[in-house]
């Protein structure tokens, strides 16, 4: 079974939402990014969502777009990258890397360049579970999302507060692993309240899919966590967690990764059944 269908599976006999943090690979460097992936899972975080940098990225904010652009002047490249990944697997088979779900956040352009054949297989060997395409419109994802499942990966596709609610259900129907609810309108980036009709929309789209809804954008605190615990099967935590990454590259790896686990630490005493 796909880790993302076996962890939500789990999670609904525990009744609790699943807490997923996002890294960007090669901030600052591909070995804390390991290092980084690992001490979040020790510290609660149950799923990964890996930001594949990229230089021209879809509906990322200012911090999580630095990020990218700091792992790209390093000379993190695709390959390295999954080499990276599929090592972590490898060498961490009775660790808390055994059976988290890995997500890519990767933009089209990257898998097209490739070939999506070649991009998949390559994807699946390096450990990955599940597909983010932000830039890859529902109406042109059908055979991607087939080519996906034929090498049991899950192609995660983005529904939006201002999403018409037929176009929703359309790419609820064409989603795999689970939906990706994006709480507010725009860009990445933290907030300090969220809509209050976030539960309401929710609660709409839970009616029209079986599938698990995780919502992000602008979740960075435990408090939010505990609100959203309630009525989400996930919860995303992406700038909020990069931001602490900004000046990385001058800091004791081990002294960057402890605050990282301490982070995720907190966001995971939020979490409360669902």
């Amino acid at each position: 079974m796909n880790r993302i269908d076996a962890l939500f599976a789990r999670l609904k006999s525990e009744g609790r939402p699943a807490l997923m943090p996002f890294v960007t690979a090669g901030d600052p460097d591909l070995a804390t990014t390991s290092e980084i992936v690992v001490e979040a899972l020790r510290q609660g975080a149950d799923m990964i969502e890996v930001g594949i940098p990229y230089s021209d990225p879809v509906a990322d904010g200012p911090v999580i777009a630095a990020s990218y652009t700091r792992a790209l002047r390093g000379g993190v490249k695709l390959a390295r990258i999954f080499d990276t990944f599929r090592s972590l697997r490898a060498e961490d088979i009775d660790g808390p890397t055994a059976a988290a779900p890995l997500v890519a956040m990767i933009s089209y352009a990257i898998i097209h360049r490739q070939g999506a054949e070649r991009f998949l297989q390559d994807a699946r060997s390096a450990g990955f579970d599940g597909l983010i395409v932000p830039d890859l419109p529902v109406e042109e994802s059908e055979l991607l999302c087939r080519m996906a499942t034929e090498v049991d990966l899950r192609l995660i596709q983005l529904i939006t507060p201002t999403t018409p609610r037929d176009r929703a259900l359309k790419i609820a129907s064409s989603t795999t692993g689970f939906i990706y609810y994006v709480s507010v309108a725009g860009i990445t980036g933290e907030r300090r309240s969220l809509p209050p009709e976030l539960a309401e929309n929710v609660a709409w789209l839970r009616s029209q899919t079986h599938l698990p809804i995780c919502i992000g954008f602008g979740i960075g605190t435990s408090s939010q966590i505990r609100d959203l615990s309630g009525f989400a099967d996930g919860l995303i935590v992406g700038s909020a967690l990069v931001r602490r990454l900004e000046n990385a590259s001058a800091r004791p790896r081990p002294e960057v990764v402890r605050e990282i686990g301490q982070f995720v630490a907190e966001l995971a005493t939020g979490l409360k059944p669902g």
